[in-house]
Order: C-alpha cells, then structure tokens, then sequence
C-alpha cells in the first residue's frame, strides 16, 4: 500500500507535468551538488525546474510505463513551465559545458522523445526569439520606405555641398 507522502508527491508531479510545456528526463549521476544547485539556477531563469524523485513515482506521474525504458538509475525530472524550449536549451547549455549529464527521454505534447529529439527541441529559437523576429521583420518595410523617401532631399544636399566644394577650390 502507497504511503501518504508518495500519493502526495504523485499528485503534485502530475500537476506539474501537466503544467509544463515540455519535459526531459535526465540521468543526473556523476554530477555534484554544486552542479546541481548551479543547474536549478539556470533552469529557473529560464522558467524551468529541476525534481529529483523516485523512479517509480515519475512513471505513476507521467503515465503507467510511458518512459520506462528511461527510468533506470539516477533520474530527474527537468521541466519547461513558460515556453517549450527555454529550459531545455539551459538543460543543454549545461550539458554541453559540463558533460555530466545524460539526456534519456523527453516529453512535448504527450509525445515521447528521444534524446535527439530533445537536443532538437534545444536547437528552437524560444519565445522571446521569436517575438523580437517578428518584431524585426515587421519593422523592417516601414524602415526602409523612410530611407528611400528621405533618400532625394539627402542626396540634394550632397549634390550641393559638392558643388559649393568645387566653386571654393
């Protein structure tokens, strides 16, 4: 019979599962708790978050043997809670900086994914990326009409600046 507190920790991991916009799985072993503190530090500026529990727990949460074949050894959940991507690219940028870490599974919209998948999904640009893309290229028509409406008066003036050069040589 499950304990009080593991029905608890199901019940908060299948909210936040189902509050997180992507999730990966990663297998945590070798790293130290420095790393670690490091790791959940950059993951929650990137609106994410870090849950180390029981295998056993993560496979109730996410869904009866969904992620299976990953949940062997030391596991942790790492969540993507404001866009699909910013936390994963932190998850990565550590990876790759420290290569500690290894990259099991990862979930986006009830999909599984593999570990290239995931480094896939890092590989997106994120929310704000996108906005201020758009933002650019809907900014950049306008930018250039002003250019070439100011383009005859500017190039007048050169042509008489030119001209006022000649005559004072």
């Amino acid at each position: 019979m499950p304990s009080k507190q593991n029905i608890k920790q199901v019940e908060e991991l299948k909210e936040l599962v189902s509050q997180a916009k992507s999730v990966a799985i990663v297998d945590y072993a070798g790293t130290t708790v420095n790393d670690q503190v490091t790791l959940r530090r950059e993951l929650k500026a990137a609106g994410g978050k870090m849950i180390v529990t029981k295998n056993t727990l993560i496979n109730v949460a996410v869904g009866k043997d969904k992620l299976q074949e990953s949940l062997s050894g030391m596991s942790a959940l790492i969540l993507s809670l404001e866009d699909e991507v910013s936390a994963i690219k932190a998850l990565f940028k550590f990876h790759n900086d420290n290569e500690k870490l290894t990259i099991k599974q990862g979930i986006y919209q009830d999909r599984v994914l593999s570990p290239e998948e995931v480094e896939n999904l890092s590989k997106l640009p994120s929310m704000n990326e996108l906005i201020a893309n758009l933002i650019n290229r809907l900014q950049s028509p306008g930018s250039g009409l002003v250019n070439v409406m100011k383009a005859g008066p500017r190039n007048l003036v050169y042509a008489l600046k030119a001209i006022a050069d000649q005559k004072s040589e």
